[in-house]
């Protein structure tokens, strides 16, 4: 009677504390150099060294910027941050993904890449976004810097067990309708504070039939319905993926990871704390028209108005609309844009950039836009020249910039100038969230190509061929 996250918790726990949290082993932690800091320091002033050291991967991604990479980071505080991580994994003996590096990329992306992130782990890192990992069927949420500390020194956490929830979607996806898509769509039903408290499963026919990256995309955005995290049981999709990757296992150890990670599923008696089920053919192609990820609409569909929006959120609702330069009841299909971003550990994988270059092939990029393309890793780059997506994108009009989580947070010199509109394959629109000002449409890689060559809100399905 266990479900997938009961199983993989379970067989973790190394103590309970009576009337108090769970003592939680880690498999993995990742660190960036924004959030790592003041964990490097406070095991300096305790004199105490990494409990499990190569458990534990670093590599900058926040303050990286998308050119130029060769030269120094221009901007100071920027650059002590890269400088501080490389220092101090040198100083505690951590494996490093230096800027520039093969092996680099914003962190989201390149643990999976690399087998670093494998089915029935633990996994955490001091960002929110770590419930991407779960994709592959793993226990992964984001931690704050005294808890980055605490997994450095000993390999465990303290954690209250989270309750479970399975979110199915029955039936195929339509045409152009992405996981993304998906992920807006659950925002829109269950609010960004709907599934708080609980740790979500993704299940049902058309979960099965995404892609690892469109899982990616999807466990990614649990957070963003107030999630502690989202996973997706192991399949053959998942295995094929893992399999021959730089840190999977090989040889008889992968034929014994294997026959574990079938395992690793809910049983068909599994009981949830909630059960919720949607129906694709419901989806469409979506976009966002206010401040938080959770107010979307499809494409087709018009800005509510203020009478449809509960009394409770209405201040809210007017609020976001003003920031927005939007109006209650208003479509916003054919509303001119001036940025258009594709990237960070939401859509920025390989996936992401053959679905943007399906649609501006043979077309060219509109004038007055500035479009940032951005890929997850220097191994995306690598695989985006491999199959000449990049050809494509170039006699498009288009420019592919260095890995960077770039104008996913302002953070870097991407930066969305104030009341401009852009449309972001990123995860969060809130004020400011792409620069001081900025206005986010939230977004699928194929709204955003098809905003992109028409220079404004455009239904993608338009243009596929």
């Amino acid at each position: 009677m266990n479900t997938l996250f009961d199983k993989i918790w379970d067989r973790h726990v190394v103590q309970v504390v009576e009337d108090g949290p769970t003592q939680l082993y880690i498999d993995r932690l990742y660190a960036h150099e924004v959030t790592s800091p003041q964990a490097f320091e406070g095991l300096r002033r305790r004199g105490i060294g990494c409990f499990r050291p190569k458990q534990i991967i670093c590599m900058p991604d926040h303050n990286t910027p998308s050119h130029d990479q060769d030269k120094p980071i221009a901007d100071e505080v920027s650059k002590r941050q890269v400088d501080l991580l490389a220092a101090n994994c040198k100083e505690f003996g951590l494996t490093h993904f230096p800027m520039n590096t093969p092996d680099n990329g914003i962190v989201h992306v390149v643990g999976p890449e690399k087998g670093l992130s494998l089915p029935g782990m633990t996994i955490v890192c001091g960002d929110s976004h770590t419930s991407t990992h779960g994709a592959v069927g793993a226990i992964a949420f984001g931690i704050g810097t005294t808890e980055v500390e605490m997994v450095m020194a000993s390999q465990c956490i303290l954690q209250q067990k989270p309750k479970t929830m399975r979110i199915t979607i029955n039936g195929s996806l339509q045409r152009g309708v992405t996981s993304k898509d998906v992920a807006l769509f659950l925002m829109a039903k269950l609010t960004t504070s709907g599934a708080t408290g609980y740790f979500v499963e993704y299940a049902g026919q058309a979960i099965r039939e995404l892609t690892m990256e469109g899982r990616l995309t999807l466990c990614n955005l649990s957070i963003e319905m107030g999630a502690r995290g989202g996973l997706v049981a192991p399949d053959e999709v998942t295995f094929n993926y893992v399999k021959g990757r730089e840190y999977a296992p090989k040889g008889e150890e992968w034929e014994r990871a294997v026959a574990y990670w079938k395992t690793l599923h809910s049983d068909d008696d599994a009981v949830f704390d909630r059960e919720v089920t949607f129906d694709a053919a419901d989806i469409e192609p979506r976009i966002t028209y206010g401040t938080n990820p959770g107010m979307g609409i499809g494409i087709s569909e018009s800005i509510p108005k203020t009478e449809q929006v509960h009394s409770a959120a209405r201040l809210q609702f007017k609020k976001s609309l003003a920031y927005m330069q939007f109006h209650p009841g208003e479509k916003l299909v054919g509303k001119p844009v001036d940025y258009v971003f594709l990237g960070a550990c939401t859509n920025g994988r390989i996936e992401d950039f053959r679905a943007f270059a399906s649609i501006v092939a043979g077309r060219k990029k509109a004038s007055g836009v500035t479009v940032w393309l951005v890929p997850g890793s220097w191994h995306v780059l690598q695989q985006i020249k491999e199959e000449h997506l990049d050809e494509v994108i170039h006699a498009a009009g288009f420019e592919i910039r260095q890995p960077s989580c770039s104008a996913c947070l302002a953070m870097n010199d991407d930066k969305i100038p104030a009341g401009k509109l852009c449309v972001s394959t990123s995860n969060r629109n809130f004020e400011g969230r792409q620069g001081p000002g900025a206005r986010t449409i939230l977004a699928s890689p194929l709204v955003a190509a098809a905003a992109a060559v028409t220079g404004r809100i455009t239904d993608p399905r338009e243009l596929m061929s």
